[in-house]
């Protein structure tokens, strides 16, 4: 039974339900990833930015002998942003192969058509059976980007810390865990306006707007999801000259999630990419001692951050895509194959 679901008024019992689910899919399709925790969960699910929508939908098995609900087998959320809805779709591993994918992936695909939207996108995961499986809804590929995993039980910190210190002169680096100072967020936003332009093909963009990255840092706040920033000032205009972002979830905490890292242009060749990311690993060493692992994600065309990468310790894990469907085309396509 496919069903609309809140997770904000959700059970417990569902909520863990569904837990279950998800890492009985990280278990199979991601078997190094670490398993997530219930901790922040329903929050991680239900917060979303100001002028966005999430909807979800859950698929739960008959109720068992007494009464008590089924497990949740399957679960789908599209989140409304823009032009576009980005899909997210949980099916159990016992229960792939037999439809039901395809039904979760209707129902939302449906209501995004009602809604106006032309387009839907979905992050599929190198190596993995959604490949395979949205291709055949006729989703295309968009952007491939790279995942790449650092373990920090490898890294020479000796050598992290000549590489933090080597930032040219006349630059600073702050550490801001929680998020930038107020008084440096117009700043800060235009640093990270350097990349507006780019059409990289993003499902989710980075803020720009001063207001729009308040925004932001505060749904990640109460998502339960912890930012870090390290900034490279300039010393001479108080400029934020490049800086870097982490992030570390509640939901699973000994692996953090690496954001933006971003030099302006007009202070490039000075070691500020290097000098910031070794910066944030020291200090996420004493910040997040359950911290084991750091996951980043880069354009394959990034030379210059994958060198970087590779210098403090990253390994390439698998491709990491983005695919893309005309909403009423994949309507048609399901509801005829039904």
């Amino acid at each position: 039974m496919v069903r609309e679901w809140d997770p904000g008024t959700a059970s417990s019992a569902e909520i863990a339900s569904l837990l279950d689910t998800l890492n009985a899919v990280l278990a199979v399709d991601l078997p190094r990833d670490p398993p997530w925790r219930e901790s922040s969960l329903r929050e991680y699910l239900s917060e979303v930015m100001p002028g966005e929508r999430r909807i979800s939908w859950v698929a739960q098995a008959e109720p068992a002998a007494g009464g008590a609900p089924g497990p949740i087998l399957g679960q789908v959320n599209v989140l409304l942003l823009g032009d576009i809805g980005v899909l997210e779709v949980l099916v159990h591993p016992s229960r792939r192969r037999g439809g039901l994918g395809r039904d979760l992936v209707l129902v939302a695909a449906r209501r995004a058509y009602q809604e106006g939207f032309q387009s839907i996108g979905v992050e599929v995961v190198g190596d993995t059976p959604a490949v395979a499986f949205y291709e055949s809804l006729g989703f295309s590929k968009e952007y491939v980007e790279t995942r790449s995993v650092l373990d920090l039980s490898a890294v020479d910190w000796a050598e992290l810390s000549e590489m933090a210190a080597g930032i040219g002169a006349g630059y600073h680096l702050e550490f801001c865990p929680g998020g930038p100072p107020d008084d440096l967020i117009d700043a800060y936003a235009r640093a990270k306006a350097e990349v507006r332009d780019v059409d990289d093909g993003e499902l989710r963009p980075s803020s720009y707007d001063p207001q729009r990255l308040r925004d932001s840092l505060d749904c990640l706040h109460r998502r339960g999801m912890k930012p870090y920033i390290v900034l490279a000032l300039h010393e001479q205009t108080g400029e934020v000259a490049g800086l870097t972002e982490v992030v570390v979830p509640a939901q699973h905490p000994t692996r953090a999630d690496q954001y933006d890292t971003i030099v302006v242009q007009d202070h490039r060749g000075y070691g500020i990419d290097r000098a910031i990311k070794a910066r944030m690993l020291l200090e996420l060493r004493s910040a997040e001692p359950r911290l084991t692992e750091v996951q980043t994600w880069n354009a394959q065309a990034n030379e210059a951050m994958l060198k970087v990468n590779a210098e403090l310790g990253y390994r390439a894990d698998r491709e990491w895509c983005e695919y893309s469907v005309d909403v009423a085309e994949l309507v048609h396509r399901l509801d005829a194959g039904r």
